[in-house]
């Protein structure tokens, strides 16, 4: 399926690894020139080079964390006008709200409530005055259904859900859209963490605990960085306008609703 958006410029934070990668391995596929993002830089050269082999589009490289304001200014340096942006951040480590500290608690909201904020700040009124923006923001399911030990997480992510809904509406009949992928149990490097985590609690073997974990989505698998990269791409393409102020659950069927 052609998305439209081949031409298009995009930023993708956080993209070296992970969700991120899948969304830029994505958008680069679909001929978009992309800015990639990371805090590690051999990982994230390796990325952008894998995209340059395998696409015939610009790739851009900026290093570090995407809460860093000098980071944010080098991402808008190295695409001035973009006309799509994915917002993605690392979250606060799994820990007892009990045991958060008034830092950690500002910290968590900063990176995952306050920074995506800010890009949105900086690119919406040119995507506007185009006439052409889509924004994806990588949230967690865990704001719909909590996560034992992600409640910062969760928070941060749900205060900026609904801090949007308004502004998504406000900016749509100028063909920019304000959506949020919130991913269930995808095979990440976050995940693989949880999964020794409750091993070592209840003193199972990590493979017995992944697969329980598994056996309680209706997919009956983990969910790939791919899919969820493809999903971002159509929501940032040409046919996607219509769609705006949405949360996709992407989840394999984990959350148990009718609505």
């Amino acid at each position: 399926m052609d998305l439209g958006i081949k031409g298009r410029k995009a930023i993708i934070c956080a993209s070296s690894r992970g969700l991120g990668r899948g969304c830029a391995i994505a958008l680069a596929e679909a001929g978009c020139d992309v800015v990639v993002n990371g805090r590690e830089a051999n990982s994230l050269h390796q990325t952008a080079e894998e995209l340059r082999r395998n696409h015939e589009v610009v790739v851009s490289e900026v290093v570090g964390d995407v809460s860093d304001p000098a980071v944010q200014d080098a991402l808008l340096k190295a695409c001035p006008e973009p006309d799509i942006l994915v917002n993605n951040n690392g979250g606060p480590p799994r820990r007892d709200f009990r045991d958060l500290t008034r830092e950690d608690m500002l910290r968590g909201t900063t990176q995952n409530m306050v920074v995506p904020l800010e890009l949105i700040q900086r690119v919406i009124d040119g995507m506007a005055q185009r006439g052409f923006g889509r924004i994806v923001n990588i949230t967690s399911l865990s704001v719909y259904m909590p996560i034992e030990g992600l409640d910062l997480s969760s928070g941060a992510r749900a205060g900026l859900t609904a801090f949007l809904a308004g502004v998504s509406r406000s900016v749509a009949n100028r063909n920019v859209t304000i959506n949020n992928i919130l991913p269930g149990k995808m095979d990440t490097e976050r995940l693989a963490s949880g999964i020794r985590a409750s091993a070592e609690k209840t003193g199972v073997s990590y493979e017995e605990q992944a697969a329980k974990q598994a056996a309680e989505i209706p997919a009956g698998r983990f969910g790939t960085a791919e899919e969820f990269g493809q999903a971002c791409a159509f929501l940032c393409s040409a046919h996607a306008g219509y769609i705006t102020g949405q949360n996709l659950k992407l989840d394999g069927g984990l959350y148990n609703s009718a609505f």
